[in-house]
């Protein structure tokens, strides 16, 4: 008798019936369904701070905001993924109810469980995406984030922010100082930080 666990895979259709009934949410990846974890209060804090400024920056424009609520779907990938907040600006994600498939910007606030993730495959599944132009990682522990921005060759190139910064989104033409993205938050003392 074998100790080895026996790997399920389901339908992206499947998923989707299942995760509309469902009362967690999961992303899936090539047939295989994640439970995603709740998110302390500064992580909350911080998404809500930059989907509200995003939202007024954008008001008015082509472009819409979404929270962690809605799905991006990486076709390329066979995969569904909720970032933290992400905007599109593609007329072709009009009307599509459930998921969005053409974001310019997706933004990530890492925990402790999912910064390496962030940082790695889910970067990988993320630059699938053609329309994406920037992929943004938040740090909820200090004033840091850390912006991949595609050039005209089609390259990511890394942008980091740091207190007394303005970040710069240029998908979006969007600028404010870093320390709005942390009202409300409270950060840990430079000798507490894990690095």
């Amino acid at each position: 008798m074998s100790n080895t666990a026996e790997r399920l895979e389901i339908s992206a259709e499947t998923y989707l019936q299942t995760e509309a009934r469902s009362s967690i949410k999961h992303e899936y990846i090539a047939g295989e369904v994640f439970a995603m974890a709740g998110a302390q209060e500064s992580h909350v804090t911080i998404a809500l701070n930059i989907a509200t400024l995003l939202r007024s920056h954008v008001r008015g424009s082509p472009c819409r905001v979404y929270i962690s609520d809605m799905k991006v779907r990486v076709d390329a990938a066979d995969s569904f993924f909720y970032p933290d907040v992400f905007v599109t600006c593609d007329h072709r994600d009009i009307g599509e109810t459930l998921m969005k498939r053409h974001p310019n910007l997706i933004i990530e606030v890492l925990s402790k469980s999912t910064a390496v993730y962030d940082y790695s495959a889910k970067f990988g599944y993320y630059q699938q995406l053609e329309s994406l132009q920037e992929y943004v990682l938040i740090k909820p522990e200090r004033m840091a984030i850390d912006v991949f921005r595609r050039d005209t060759e089609n390259q990511w190139v890394l942008y980091s922010f740091a207190a007394g910064d303005e970040l710069t989104l240029t998908s979006i033409d969007f600028h404010c100082a870093i320390a709005a993205l942390y009202e409300d938050v409270s950060l840990e003392s430079a000798d507490q930080i894990i690095v």
